[in-house]
């Protein structure tokens, strides 16, 4: 296989051109060269995707067996169209990374890949869409929708979406289960959302990574939800940010309305907790008929524990800065219980 990964240098991208590296297959990368370094034995191919003319050098180096686009998060629909418009005759497949953010009932409704998604043109600009009151939806959904749209008018059966909701492992840059292992190092009382039970879904980078890999080897065509299929509770996530750790801490289950009325700001304060019916209800299935293998997220929590602990470094983002409660106002709202 030849492959084209736009992107490439950190997190998922890295994941990808690492691995198929180690299938042997020949991998070109393309990216400004800013975010991290190129992965050893890449083709590296750097230029702004934005850019006609640096897109058009970009296809001169093909063709390519298939696309897997690890960087559109932050584009407009216009700007994948662009891409997608260069390639479409340099390559054979595109595989896109999405989000369940594309879906009209997210984060209220469980999800199926026959669910609905947010409308938008595949050339609107940034400006396009809206957040709503409840912040549902959102901008970034419309985007993203729009993103799959331009993939499709270039690519039709060719192009895979991927739609991962929370991924997690090794050189994340989000910063939120580096924010409970350290939280767990530091022990004692730890303030936890209840319900303890609530299963949660975040699929390993490592998995998406094979995933998307498999796609670009395949024939199969559309939307995949990449959650996963068995997930685990909130207090089994905690026990092994705890035992990777080596912290000794108790977590403290509080209700949502206390949480609320402290102000604790959901999903950002405390990663990975929401009260939405829908967030952690994503359907996979599709996925997992079509190859998706998940590991134990208490994998997960083990290897990144240890690439953190051995000075991990992730690329600089700003979404790391929103992250985590304080501790003082964590210790407030202990208090008052």
């Amino acid at each position: 296989m030849r492959i084209l990964v736009i992107g490439g240098t950190w997190f998922l991208g890295k994941a990808i051109a690492e691995s198929a590296l180690s299938r042997g297959w020949a991998v070109t990368t393309f990216n400004r060269g800013r975010s991290g370094p190129d992965v050893p034995g890449v083709e590296a191919v750097h230029g702004d995707r934005t850019v006609r003319e640096d897109l058009l050098k970009l296809a001169q180096r093909g063709p390519w067996d298939a696309v897997i686009d690890t960087s559109s998060s932050e584009l407009a629909p216009r700007d994948v169209l662009l891409a997608a418009r260069s390639l479409q005759n340099r390559a054979g497949r595109w595989v896109h990374i999405s989000t369940v953010s594309v879906y009209e009932g997210w984060p209220h409704q469980p999800l199926t890949e026959e669910s609905p998604l947010l409308d938008c043109p595949a050339d609107a600009d940034d400006s396009y869409g809206y957040t709503g009151e409840n912040g549902s939806p959102t901008q970034y959904g419309f985007q993203k929708a729009g993103g799959e749209r331009a993939v499709a008018e270039a690519f039709g059966d060719a192009a895979v979406f991927l739609r991962p909701g929370v991924i997690l492992g090794p050189g994340e840059y989000v910063g939120r289960l580096p924010w409970w292992l350290e939280r767990a190092k530091r022990g004692g009382r730890i303030l936890a959302p209840a319900p303890a039970e609530q299963r949660i879904q975040p699929v390993d980078v490592r998995d998406v990574a094979h995933f998307a890999l498999h796609q670009a080897a395949s024939s199969s065509s559309g939307g995949f939800n990449v959650t996963h299929p068995d997930g685990i509770s909130f207090s089994g996530f905690l026990d092994e940010c705890l035992a990777a750790a080596g912290g000794e801490g108790a977590p403290v289950w509080v209700d949502a309305s206390v949480l609320t009325k402290h102000g604790v700001k959901q999903w950002t304060e405390l990663p990975l907790w929401r009260t939405h019916a829908g967030v952690w209800a994503v359907d996979s299935q599709r996925a997992v008929e079509a190859g998706l293998r998940c590991r134990p997220v208490a994998e997960t929590v083990r290897d990144t524990w240890q690439w953190w602990a051995a000075d991990g470094r992730p690329v600089d983002h700003p979404r790391w800065a929103e992250h985590g409660i304080a501790s003082e106002k964590e210790a407030s709202i202990l208090a008052s219980l």
